[in-house]
Protein backbone atom coordinates (compact mmCIF):
# COMPACT_ATOMS: atom_id res chain seq x y z
CA UNK A 1 0.00 0.00 0.00
CA UNK A 2 1.31 3.45 -0.97
CA UNK A 3 3.02 5.52 1.72
CA UNK A 4 4.44 8.95 1.02
CA UNK A 5 6.23 9.58 4.34
CA UNK A 6 7.49 12.93 3.07
CA UNK A 7 9.04 11.54 -0.10
CA UNK A 8 7.87 13.90 -2.84
CA UNK A 9 9.38 12.44 -6.01
CA UNK A 10 10.42 14.61 -8.92
CA UNK A 11 8.27 14.07 -12.02
CA UNK A 12 9.49 15.46 -15.34
CA UNK A 13 7.48 16.42 -18.39
CA UNK A 14 8.43 18.02 -21.68
CA UNK A 15 8.29 21.63 -20.43
CA UNK A 16 7.72 21.36 -16.69
CA UNK A 17 9.06 19.54 -13.68
CA UNK A 18 7.02 18.67 -10.60
CA UNK A 19 9.24 18.91 -7.54
CA UNK A 20 9.19 19.26 -3.79
CA UNK A 21 8.68 22.85 -2.75
CA UNK A 22 11.07 24.28 -0.18
CA UNK A 23 10.61 27.26 2.15
CA UNK A 24 13.09 29.10 -0.09
CA UNK A 25 10.34 29.00 -2.76
CA UNK A 26 8.23 31.31 -0.61
CA UNK A 27 8.70 34.35 -2.84
CA UNK A 28 7.72 32.48 -6.03
CA UNK A 29 4.70 30.82 -4.45
CA UNK A 30 3.61 34.06 -2.81
CA UNK A 31 3.50 35.56 -6.33
CA UNK A 32 1.20 32.70 -7.37
CA UNK A 33 -0.99 32.49 -4.25
CA UNK A 34 -1.40 36.28 -4.03
CA UNK A 35 -2.21 36.66 -7.76
CA UNK A 36 -5.71 38.18 -7.67
CA UNK A 37 -7.06 35.97 -10.46
CA UNK A 38 -5.56 32.80 -8.99
CA UNK A 39 -6.43 33.57 -5.36
CA UNK A 40 -10.11 34.12 -6.14
CA UNK A 41 -10.90 30.42 -5.90
CA UNK A 42 -8.12 29.19 -3.59
CA UNK A 43 -9.21 27.33 -0.49
CA UNK A 44 -6.41 28.77 1.66
CA UNK A 45 -6.25 31.84 3.93
CA UNK A 46 -4.88 35.02 2.38
CA UNK A 47 -1.08 34.90 2.15
CA UNK A 48 0.62 38.05 3.45
CA UNK A 49 4.10 37.85 2.01
CA UNK A 50 6.90 35.47 1.10
CA UNK A 51 7.49 34.44 4.72
CA UNK A 52 3.86 33.36 5.14
CA UNK A 53 4.12 31.43 1.87
CA UNK A 54 7.28 29.70 3.18
CA UNK A 55 5.34 28.67 6.32
CA UNK A 56 2.53 27.25 4.16
CA UNK A 57 5.08 25.32 2.06
CA UNK A 58 6.59 23.83 5.24
CA UNK A 59 3.05 22.86 6.37
CA UNK A 60 2.35 21.15 3.04
CA UNK A 61 5.60 19.20 3.32
CA UNK A 62 4.69 18.20 6.89
CA UNK A 63 1.34 16.86 5.60
CA UNK A 64 3.32 14.73 3.13
CA UNK A 65 5.41 13.34 5.99
CA UNK A 66 2.17 12.37 7.75
CA UNK A 67 0.66 10.80 4.58
CA UNK A 68 -2.11 13.39 4.62
CA UNK A 69 -1.35 15.23 1.35
CA UNK A 70 1.17 15.31 -1.49
CA UNK A 71 1.95 18.67 -3.14
CA UNK A 72 4.40 19.45 -5.93
CA UNK A 73 5.68 22.79 -7.15
CA UNK A 74 5.29 23.29 -10.91
CA UNK A 75 8.60 24.49 -12.30
CA UNK A 76 9.42 25.52 -15.87
CA UNK A 77 12.32 23.31 -16.96
CA UNK A 78 13.87 25.93 -19.23
CA UNK A 79 14.09 28.72 -16.63
CA UNK A 80 13.62 27.06 -13.23
CA UNK A 81 10.69 29.42 -12.53
CA UNK A 82 8.09 28.10 -10.10
CA UNK A 83 4.65 28.97 -11.51
CA UNK A 84 2.16 27.05 -9.34
CA UNK A 85 1.49 23.82 -7.53
CA UNK A 86 -0.59 20.67 -7.81
CA UNK A 87 -1.11 17.44 -5.98
CA UNK A 88 -3.32 15.33 -3.79
CA UNK A 89 -5.21 17.16 -1.05
CA UNK A 90 -5.98 13.75 0.42
CA UNK A 91 -6.19 10.12 -0.55
CA UNK A 92 -7.82 7.01 0.87
CA UNK A 93 -6.59 3.62 -0.20
CA UNK A 94 -8.06 0.85 1.90
CA UNK A 95 -11.68 0.35 0.90
CA UNK A 96 -11.75 3.29 -1.54
CA UNK A 97 -8.58 3.72 -3.63
CA UNK A 98 -9.44 7.33 -4.36
CA UNK A 99 -7.72 10.69 -4.14
CA UNK A 100 -8.70 14.34 -4.35
CA UNK A 101 -6.59 16.46 -6.68
CA UNK A 102 -6.02 20.20 -6.48
CA UNK A 103 -4.00 22.75 -8.40
CA UNK A 104 -3.31 26.42 -9.00
CA UNK A 105 -1.26 28.37 -11.52
CA UNK A 106 -0.19 32.01 -11.63
CA UNK A 107 -2.49 33.71 -14.14
CA UNK A 108 0.39 34.85 -16.37
CA UNK A 109 0.82 31.16 -17.32
CA UNK A 110 -2.84 30.30 -17.97
CA UNK A 111 -3.84 28.94 -21.36
CA UNK A 112 -0.37 27.69 -22.32
CA UNK A 113 -0.82 23.99 -21.50
CA UNK A 114 1.38 23.96 -18.40
CA UNK A 115 -1.34 22.76 -16.04
CA UNK A 116 -2.45 20.06 -18.46
CA UNK A 117 1.12 18.74 -18.54
CA UNK A 118 1.47 19.01 -14.75
CA UNK A 119 -1.81 17.28 -13.95
CA UNK A 120 -1.09 14.54 -16.48
CA UNK A 121 2.08 13.72 -14.51
CA UNK A 122 0.19 13.96 -11.23
CA UNK A 123 -2.69 11.77 -12.44
CA UNK A 124 -0.32 9.19 -13.94
CA UNK A 125 1.49 9.04 -10.60
CA UNK A 126 -1.80 8.60 -8.74
CA UNK A 127 -2.93 5.71 -10.87
CA UNK A 128 0.43 3.97 -11.38
CA UNK A 129 2.31 4.54 -8.11
CA UNK A 130 -0.40 5.27 -5.53
CA UNK A 131 -2.63 2.61 -7.13
CA UNK A 132 -5.69 4.85 -7.02
CA UNK A 133 -8.79 3.78 -8.92
CA UNK A 134 -10.59 7.14 -8.80
CA UNK A 135 -9.38 10.74 -8.76
CA UNK A 136 -11.77 13.52 -7.79
CA UNK A 137 -11.68 17.27 -8.32
CA UNK A 138 -13.85 19.80 -6.49
CA UNK A 139 -14.32 23.21 -8.11
CA UNK A 140 -16.11 26.29 -6.87
CA UNK A 141 -19.35 26.42 -8.87
CA UNK A 142 -18.42 29.91 -10.09
CA UNK A 143 -15.05 28.68 -11.41
CA UNK A 144 -16.25 27.54 -14.83
CA UNK A 145 -12.70 27.74 -16.19
CA UNK A 146 -11.51 25.02 -13.80
CA UNK A 147 -14.52 22.77 -14.42
CA UNK A 148 -14.01 23.10 -18.19
CA UNK A 149 -10.31 22.31 -17.77
CA UNK A 150 -10.99 19.12 -15.81
CA UNK A 151 -13.63 18.10 -18.35
CA UNK A 152 -11.04 18.57 -21.12
CA UNK A 153 -8.70 16.30 -19.12
CA UNK A 154 -11.32 13.52 -19.24
CA UNK A 155 -13.03 14.09 -15.89
CA UNK A 156 -16.78 13.47 -15.72
CA UNK A 157 -19.16 15.87 -13.99
CA UNK A 158 -20.90 14.07 -11.13
CA UNK A 159 -22.91 16.86 -9.55
CA UNK A 160 -22.96 19.81 -7.20
CA UNK A 161 -22.46 19.80 -3.45
CA UNK A 162 -24.55 22.68 -2.14
CA UNK A 163 -22.82 25.15 0.19
CA UNK A 164 -19.99 22.65 0.52
CA UNK A 165 -17.21 25.06 1.51
CA UNK A 166 -16.83 28.43 3.12
CA UNK A 167 -14.80 31.18 1.52
CA UNK A 168 -14.50 34.92 1.89
CA UNK A 169 -17.72 34.99 -0.18
CA UNK A 170 -19.56 32.85 2.36
CA UNK A 171 -20.89 29.34 1.76
CA UNK A 172 -20.16 28.22 -1.81
CA UNK A 173 -21.25 25.25 -3.87
CA UNK A 174 -18.66 22.79 -5.17
CA UNK A 175 -18.89 21.01 -8.50
CA UNK A 176 -17.61 17.42 -8.28
CA UNK A 177 -15.77 15.81 -11.20
CA UNK A 178 -13.92 12.50 -11.33
CA UNK A 179 -11.94 10.20 -13.54
CA UNK A 180 -11.42 6.48 -13.13
CA UNK A 181 -8.18 4.64 -13.90
CA UNK A 182 -9.78 2.71 -16.78
CA UNK A 183 -11.08 5.98 -18.28
CA UNK A 184 -7.66 7.64 -18.00
CA UNK A 185 -5.94 4.66 -19.59
CA UNK A 186 -8.40 4.76 -22.51
CA UNK A 187 -7.79 8.46 -23.30
CA UNK A 188 -5.76 9.32 -26.40
CA UNK A 189 -2.22 10.58 -25.65
CA UNK A 190 -2.96 14.11 -26.93
CA UNK A 191 -5.59 14.54 -24.19
CA UNK A 192 -2.96 13.81 -21.54
CA UNK A 193 -0.20 15.99 -22.97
Amino acid sequence: MYRCQGDIPELTGERIRLRRMEPSDGRAMYACWADAQTARFLEIPAINGAEAAAVLIASLNKLAEEDEALRWGIELRQTGTLIGSCGYNLWQLQGAYRGEIGCELASAYWGQGYMQEALSLCIDYGFSQMELNRIEAYCDRDNGRAAAFFHKMGFVLEGTLREYRYSDRGAVDAVVLSILRREWNALPPQTKA
